[in-house]
């Protein structure tokens, strides 16, 4: 890699040196600056070709530069004798102006290095293209090395030189004296150009029919830059010293055969012996064959032959030469008739570019590239002609890369992009355009297709021509794929749904909405529901034609996997549309069927969607009910840790459960309850949940619970004051009054109690000197039956029972754990209340602050109430 780098410096270092050392100091590079090396060129390819580019313009030129390093060796007359020719033939050059010719652009420069002068953009020289690549860099260009002739390329270019020869001999009067590949020079264009006019002769009667040229002997002393090639002399230069316009079409003919022998020339001189080279060269020549010009095209072999005639007067001149067949060449023929092109009018221009697209398939793409597309953009300037040119140029576009359509290409079509007037010219482009639109879009850059590209789109559907519009609607399908969805969203549909609804045409409202199904696939489901549907509902004709193509959005849109329609859409605004159109009395059998069909297909789903979703809700309402029987039979965590800390409490009310509320009918509802579960059918996910539940609740139960620490009552060293006669006396005036006494239920049953915070306050009085509590409560306290709040999980009856007049009647929520409190009728007689009381009053002596508790609950039942309720009771029954 590094030798690989030190060796791409060393040549870039001695490019730059050799750019230097030729050209510093010459007034050339005050205006123009100096490149690579790229070709040499002119008599002995002494001259360097440079590409560079004018400094004020940027303009791109070739700067030729001859070294006067190079004739170091010579005496300084021969120096002088050389620098005299070479000055002599740019200065000719320079004075004479033709196409064929080599176009100088800023005259020869001389300094004291190096002589300069600047031309036209150049390629190469023919004689490198055909491998002579002296005074050229030693590493050659690929583009030259590689560089092969095509036929046309061929053709057309010796037509050139032939067309050039003509220009010299009939309107200049000159001939050229040096006609040979180093002075043919390849332009950036590929045209073949004329220059070494070193050794030219002009004609001494310029005025008169025939001209006569003078010609110098032969100086085999003279420095071979002073001297023409020899292997491209006419035999007569040398052997009789004389020179007319046919020794130039010798020296045509041995161009000809060296183009087509790889550069080799016809003979080889040897210049030490000249004149005997010539004179083997004549003898050969009078015998010369067919066989000796095998490689040269057969429809050409005979003019070749003609000009290497011995005899001057048999050669053809040079207008001859470009009237042959060989040259009628569909492709030189085209390439000739862009070269005078700017002598046509628009008439025959128009005529020429409607037949070029047939001719340009068999040109190759570098003579496409390089000579007719410069060609075609440059009349983009006249508006009449960009309608018969713009398909050319597209037409050669499909073939160029996309870099090169960026380069070569799309900066010509700018404007052209914009171009609204003529309206006649305006409209035909829009109409090529929009038939290359994929062309465009694929290989033109988004900023620009944005720009300019899309514009022109927007321009074609709102254009008044309604054969515009057409093909627009037609064609932005084979394309919506490649436009962005902003732009697509925010200025193509509606674009499309205005020229829907503001047209007068029937053929572009239908075209709309075709367009619009074809590019649903690319928009978002959303914006059809909420833009493109609702449009559609806005179409005022009823054609039946317009109505198919509503019908058709509205299946593309229901069928699509990607978009679909929601029921509520569906249910809401697409039916009620459909249905009113299905019976539109322009609609015959097939139509009508259609919307039948489609109609149906929606109900269908309607159906179907709408079913499933109730049909889940209302599994999810089974399930959620069998959760919630699952959950009063699972009691959460908080739930059981509460039930851990209350089991002295149920051991206590099951106790005076025994005690005063007897009966089996808690055992009985709770058996219900377990057949009533077993009954629900309870989903795998259900059982799962429940079986974790499970699962939880047994490893908190074996866990050491957290329960408030319980002191062990202490016998009492003083008995006890039993405070039955105190209730009793409390009692006393209630008992006087009962006559009956109802029977306790046999049903109620008191099982237990859940823990839960209380406010209580006794409403009774009570006498503080006999209600002496060592409990810890306030001997003031009583129950306020308002005052008593439990949070409900599962509305159950704590005390219920038949509607019976002056029973309160009161509802506790219990967790789905706890046994439930069942209804307890409950009428106690005094017996029963001294009973129940002196048991209570026993556990009110003890410390303990859960049974305190659940001694205040116990309370509640303010036993004066519920005797006056009793006595109101046996009134009513006629008890009393």
């Amino acid at each position: 890699m590094e030798s690989m780098l030190s060796k791409l410096k060393s040549t870039v270092t001695k490019v730059t040196a050799d750019v230097t050392s030729a050209v510093m100091g010459n007034p050339v590079t005050r205006e123009f600056d100096v490149g690579r090396h790229i070709a040499s060129g002119g008599n002995g390819l002494a001259w360097k070709i440079f590409n560079g580019t004018k400094k004020s313009t940027k303009q791109e030129v070739a700067v030729f530069v001859f070294d006067k390093k190079l004739i170091d060796k010579y005496q300084k007359f021969e120096k002088d004798q050389i620098i005299d020719s070479l000055k002599r033939g740019v200065q000719q050059l320079t004075r004479l102006r033709h196409p064929r010719l080599l176009t100088v652009q800023h005259p020869l420069e001389e300094s004291r290095d190096c002589l300069a002068f600047c031309t036209e953009p150049v390629f190469a020289s023919l004689a490198n293209v055909l491998g002579n690549w002296e005074n050229l860099p030693s590493s050659v260009s690929p583009d030259i090395k590689d560089y092969k002739l095509y036929d046309v390329e061929t053709k057309y270019g010796l037509l050139q030189v032939s067309e050039g020869l003509s220009f010299l001999h009939s309107s200049v009067k000159m001939v050229h004296g040096n006609v040979t590949p180093e002075n043919i020079i390849l332009n950036k264009s590929g045209a073949w150009k004329i220059m070494g006019f070193d050794f030219c002769v002009s004609s001494t009667n310029p005025s008169e029919q025939e001209p006569k040229f003078p010609c110098k002997e032969w100086d085999p002393n003279l420095p071979s830059l002073c001297l023409p090639n020899p292997e491209y002399l006419a035999p007569e230069y040398i052997l009789s010293v004389s020179c007319e316009t046919a020794s130039d079409m010798y020296s045509l003919g041995t161009v000809i055969y060296a183009v087509f022998n790889k550069g080799k020339p016809i003979f080889e001189v040897n210049k030490q012996d000249i004149y005997k080279s010539f004179s083997r060269q004549l003898d050969q020549l009078s015998r010369l064959g067919s066989s000796s010009l095998t490689n040269i095209p057969e429809e050409v072999r005979e003019h070749v032959k003609l000009l290497l005639n011995v005899t001057p007067t048999v050669r053809p001149d040079a207008d001859q030469m470009t009237k042959i067949p060989f040259f009628d060449d569909v492709g030189a023929v085209t390439l000739q008739y862009f070269d005078t092109l700017f002598q046509r009018d628009n008439l025959q221009k128009s005529q020429f570019f409607k037949g070029l697209p047939k001719v340009l398939p068999k040109l190759p793409k570098r003579v496409i590239v390089q000579r007719i597309l410069p060609c075609l953009t440059s009349e983009f300037v006249n508006p009449d002609m960009v309608p018969f040119v713009l398909p050319n140029v597209l037409l050669i576009a499909e073939e160029c890369t996309k870099e090169e359509y960026i380069k070569l290409i799309l900066p010509d079509l700018g404007p052209v992009f914009k171009q609204q007037e003529p309206i006649q010219a305006s409209n035909m482009i829009l109409l090529i355009f929009l038939q290359k639109m994929d062309l465009l879009l694929t290989k033109t850059p988004p900023d620009e297709i944005k720009n300019s590209v899309l514009p022109m789109v927007y321009r074609a559907l709102e254009a008044p021509s309604i054969q515009i519009q057409e093909l627009c609607l037609n064609i932005i399908p084979t394309f919506a794929n490649l436009i962005d969805y902003p732009s697509m969203k925010n200025a193509l549909i509606p674009r499309i749904k205005n020229a829907c609804l503001q047209t007068s045409s029937l053929a572009v409202r239908v075209n709309s909405l075709v367009c619009l199904g074809k590019i649903l696939e690319y928009l978002d489901k959303w914006f059809v529901l909420d833009d493109i549907l609702p449009f559609l509902q806005q179409i005022p004709s009823k054609e039946p034609a317009v109505l198919m193509g509503i019908l058709g959005i509205y299946k593309c849109t229901f069928t699509h996997k990607k978009l679909g329609i929601t029921k509520e859409q569906l249910a809401g605004k697409v039916l009620p549309h459909l249905i009113p159109l299905s019976i539109e009395n322009n609609l015959n059998l097939n139509q009508f069927n259609s919307f039948i069909s489609v109609i149906k297909e929606m109900l269908n789903r309607l159906e179907c969607e709408h079913k499933t979703k109730l049909e889940q809700l209302h599994i999810m309402q089974e399930q959620q009910k069998s959760l919630d029987i699952g959950n009063q039979m699972n009691p959460s965590e908080e739930t059981k840790v509460t039930n851990v800390g209350s089991q002295q409490i149920d051991k206590v009310f099951n106790n005076i459960g025994a005690d005063f509320l007897t009966g089996n009918e808690p055992e009985n509802k709770e058996d219900g309850l377990q057949n009533k579960h077993k009954r629900v059918s309870l989903t795998l996910e259900e059982k799962q949940k429940l079986a974790k539940e499970q699962e939880q609740a047994q490893k908190l139960k074996s866990q050491q619970p957290l329960k408030p620490q319980v002191h062990t009552p202490v016998a009492p060293v003083k008995q006890t004051k039993d405070l039955t006669d105190t209730l009793m006396d409390n009692m006393s005036s209630l008992t006087s009054l009962s006559v009956s006494t109802p029977k306790v239920s046999a049903s109620s049953t008191f099982t237990s109690v859940p823990s839960m915070g209380l406010g209580m306050m006794f409403s009774t009085p009570i006498d503080n000197t006999k209600r002496n509590m060592t409990n810890g409560l306030n001997a003031n306290m009583g129950f306020q039956t308002s005052g008593f709040s439990v949070p409900v999980n599962t509305n159950q009856n704590f005390f219920s029972g038949p509607s019976t007049p002056g029973v309160t009647t009161m509802a506790l929520g219990t967790p789905s754990t706890l046994p439930n409190f069942n209804a307890i009728h409950f009428f106690p007689t005094v017996s029963q209340t001294e009973e129940v009381c002196t048991d209570l009053y026993r556990y009110l002596t003890k410390p303990s602050d859960v049974i305190s508790l659940t001694t205040a609950f116990i309370f509640h039942f303010d036993f004066k109430i519920l005797r006056l309720q009793h006595i109101r009771i046996a009134f009513s029954k006629g008890d009393l």
